[in-house]
Formats: C-alpha cells, sequence, structure tokens
C-alpha cells in the first residue's frame, strides 16, 4: 500500500461502538473522521440517529454530518462526490483518513470499488411512484431488477423508488448500470465490529434505545414530524417513525419503546449480512476486546 492512498474502513451494526473506536484511531493519528451514515448526514436528525455528541465532535474533527435538510435531494452518490473530497485532501495533508459508520451502501460506492449510475431525480415519476404502496412498489421491483429488489428491505420506500426510478431512467436494470471500477480509488483497509453473543449486541442496542428516550426521543421526534409534515424519510426511519404510530393513538407508549429495539434489533442484523459479504475485513469481538484494544490493534497494522 502506498501511504499517501490509505484509508481506514471502520464498519459495523448500530451500537457496536464504532464512534468511539474510530475517534480513539483518528487521535493517535492526527487525522479526522468521514461519517458513512445515511441519517447522519441530515440537520435536525440527533437523537434518532446517534449523532456524536459535541464533546466528540470537539475533540476530532468528523465530516458528513448534518451537511442537508431532510427534505432536500441527497443521494448515495452525491455523499461519494463530498467524501471524496475530504479524503484527497487529508491524504494532501499526509494523513490517513478514518470512515467509519453502518450504511453498507455508502462503503460500496465510496471505498469497495463500485461505480454508481448518475441518474437525475425526476419529480414527476417519483411522485406517480409515491402513489403506489410500498408492497405495490417492492413487486414492481422485483420484475424490473430482481437482483437489486433482493438487496433492499422490502419496506424501504426511498430506496425501491430510487432503484425503480434508476431502472425506467435507463431503461436497463440497475444492477447491470452499476459497474466495478478497474483501478480502485484507494487502499482501503478494512476492520469490523460485532459480538459474536447476538445476545450481548441486542442488549447493548436495547440500553441504547433508553438512553434514547430518556434523551428526548420524543420530543425530537415529534418536532420532526412538525417540521416536515408527512416526508417520506421520517417514515423510514427508526425512532421517528414508531412514535408516529403512538402520537396517532395507535399503540401504548411501552409499545412505541418496544417497536424501536425491535426494529433496531433487525436492522442490525441487516447491517451484519451486508457487511459480511466483503471478505476484506477484520472483525473485532467487541465482548472480548475494550474499544481502547481495539483502537490500539488497528493503528498497530496501519
Amino acid at each position: 500500500m502506498t501511504q499517501n492512498n490509505k484509508v481506514i474502513a471502520i464498519a459495523g451494526p448500530t451500537a457496536s461502538g464504532k464512534t468511539s473506536v474510530a475517534i480513539k484511531v483518528a487521535k493517535a493519528l492526527n487525522t479526522e473522521i468521514i461519517s458513512a451514515d445515511s441519517r447522519q448526514i441530515y440537520k435536525d436528525f440527533k437523537i434518532a440517529v446517534a449523532k456524536p455528541s459535541q464533546e466528540e465532535t470537539e475533540e476530532i474533527e468528523h465530516h458528513m454530518i448534518g451537511i442537508v435538510r431532510p427534505d432536500e435531494e441527497f443521494t448515495v452518490a452525491n455523499f461519494a462526490d463530498e467524501a471524496k473530497k475530504i479524503i484527497n485532501r487529508l491524504h494532501n495533508e499526509g494523513k490517513i483518513p478514518v470512515v467509519a459508520g453502518g450504511t453498507g451502501l455508502y462503503f460500496r460506492i465510496l471505498l469497495e470499488n463500485f461505480d454508481l449510475p448518475r441518474v437525475e431525480p425526476d419529480k414527476e415519476l417519483r411522485a406517480e411512484l409515491e402513489k403506489l404502496t410500498v408492497e405495490e412498489l417492492y413487486r414492481m421491483l422485483q420484475k424490473y431488477d430482481p437482483i437489486i429488489a433482493q438487496k433492499i428491505h422490502p419496506n424501504n420506500t426511498v430506496k425501491i423508488i430510487r432503484a425503480l426510478e434508476v431502472c425506467k431512467t435507463l431503461n436497463i436494470p440497475m444492477s447491470e448500470a452499476q459497474k466495478v471500477k478497474e483501478k480502485p480509488d484507494f487502499d482501503v483497509i478494512w476492520f469490523g465490529l460485532n459480538a459474536e453473543n447476538r445476545d450481548f449486541l441486542y442488549n447493548r442496542i436495547n440500553q441504547r434505545v433508553d438512553i434514547m428516550i430518556e434523551n428526548g426521543l420524543e420530543n425530537e421526534a415529534r418536532e420532526m414530524f412538525k417540521k416536515y409534515a408527512n416526508l417520506q424519510l421520517l417514515f423510514d426511519t427508526i425512532g421517528y417513525k414508531e412514535f408516529y404510530s403512538y402520537f396517532k393513538g395507535e399503540i401504548s407508549y411501552e409499545q412505541t419503546v418496544e417497536a424501536i429495539k425491535q426494529n433496531t434489533r433487525r436492522y442490525a442484523k441487516r447491517q451484519l449480512t451486508w457487511f459480511r459479504r466483503n471478505k476484506s475485513i477484520k472483525w473485532f469481538d467487541i465482548e472480548k476486546m475494550t474499544d481502547e484494544e481495539i483502537a490500539a490493534e488497528i493503528v498497530s497494522v496501519v
């Protein structure tokens, strides 16, 4: 590897300690962190998306956090373009960037040598698609591109509509339009955080949700629906969508909290399924190692 082209990638499921480890690594290497999280990019989203605290961002410079409004268009291609600018700037300064997060697609397009088809948003097409139920949209995607359909959760309306938009605009399946670059942009050193004992990770998730509730998640969710009305992104974001049902009186407060925990655990499982496809990742067991030990080992092999 050439020193001026290295990137450290720290991936893993929610609540696995990625932020803590990334900060320790960045501090040891005198570098900066790029967040690879599809929800942390939005302004106003805070508690629900576990944004780094003010103390953490003051300790180490974080990028790609709170950069666009939830009602603004921002694609994974936009993320990759902006993140690459930061990576190149850090390389020019002789630093090794740290990319940390849990959104597999962001890692794939930025660091895994995939090139995404550039398709501008089609507002008219989206308006037509949004009239359909998520079940109808998913069946349509299965027809147009069964390969991509397998990689998207059946309830993720935003991603399903975007995939259909690409398919219809290019008139070919999105999976065919995605290309692998001949030469990778960066030399990536991959690390992953997980717990072999699934109950250990799930307990951490449950505890994190309890802390989010204590920190005012209900008020944040209420404010988001007040500010952005029925923005689809809110209904695709864990921590907000469950409270919407509570605000409408459809479920109890206790059911709301349990739904957030359950949906977060399911999301963690999907994250792990995605990241396990990447055979280059060196995994650390967070039950057996402290954040300090993991960070020290990462630093030692860079």
